[in-house]
């Protein structure tokens, strides 16, 4: 952080003399010497008066000795804060949260847990539900933050992370406060007869490709839209702006103002759960298996 040279100096100018410097500093006197003639070889300055009598310093080297233990003490501490801010990186989990990913349920899991962590802070990571962007999200765990609970039935995602389940939420649908269903308690399949019904395309989540099948072999009379592989806000904007149901869950409920999440008499649901690095640190393998023993 500073020039080490900067201590020889500050030791010859208290002590008045290469020689006493040296008994101090436990080096030879002609080590002190070298030192001072490359220190002001390096300013470009001279700092020193050497005579008979010792050392005395010229006015450049006094302006030098003023703010030299200055530099050498801000230094320091600019060191110690360094440390001390490692320290706490290393006891602090991060937590990755979005609109769609709140960090609300691992804040519940972290105050079942957090007696097994004493030392341990959170610090909450925002991120966008971007559709484009949400697998380099994801592949930034264990770099961008350590954990995130979120949905998890996609085949992508979990070719980029553990996920441990902690759960499940019911698959619903959504409409827009002026559709007819708006009004519904609860319907059935049946009632979505004649509706478009948006949901994400074929291929990456089990639970969607097998409701999808099931819609489209007993119920025809459901027509099906494509959005894109994984939802943001946009998904639900089209939703609001149109005539259509969007297939959605229940943890998703107050996403848009402009829609309402209706229950179906369906069985289906999706499992939700805590992300984490495929290369996770052992602090972060410690706090799985702490959630797994409170799960069980």
């Amino acid at each position: 952080m500073y020039n080490r040279m900067l201590d020889t100096f500050i030791a010859v100018a208290d002590c008045g003399s290469f020689t006493k410097a040296a008994d101090f500093l436990y080096i030879s006197p002609t080590a002190v010497m070298k030192q001072m003639n490359a220190l002001e070889k390096e300013l470009d300055l001279v700092l020193m008066e050497r005579n008979p009598s010792g050392i005395s310093l010229t006015s450049a080297g006094a302006v030098i000795y003023r703010d030299a233990k200055f530099i050498i003490e801000y230094s320091k501490k600019s060191i110690a804060d360094a440390r001390t801010t490692m320290h706490l990186a290393d006891t602090t989990f991060c937590v990755g949260t979005s609109l769609l990913n709140p960090a609300k349920p691992f804040m519940d899991l972290w105050y079942q847990v957090n007696r097994d962590f004493p030392e341990y802070k959170l610090h909450l990571v925002p991120f966008e539900d971007d559709h484009d962007g949400i697998l380099t999200e994801i592949s930034q765990l264990g770099k961008k933050f350590d954990f995130l609970i979120g949905v998890c039935d996609s085949k992508a995602w979990l070719n980029l992370c553990n996920f441990l389940p902690l759960g499940r939420y019911r698959k619903m649908a959504a409409v827009s406060r002026e559709h007819r269903l708006a009004g519904k308690e609860s319907i059935t399949v049946e009632d979505l007869y004649g509706e478009t019904l948006m949901m994400v395309k074929k291929g990456d989540s089990e639970v969607n490709d097998i409701l999808r099948s099931d819609l489209k072999t007993h119920h025809p009379q459901i027509n099906i839209e494509d959005t894109p592989q994984f939802y943001d806000m946009s998904v639900f904007n089209r939703c609001a702006e149109s005539r259509k149901v969007l297939l959605t869950i229940e943890c998703w409920q107050d996403i848009h103002p402009g829609l309402v999440s209706i229950p179906v008499d369906w069985d289906y649901s999706i499992p939700y759960g805590l992300l984490y690095s495929l290369n996770a640190p052992e602090d972060v393998y410690r706090f799985v298996e702490a959630v797994k023993k409170c799960k069980c």
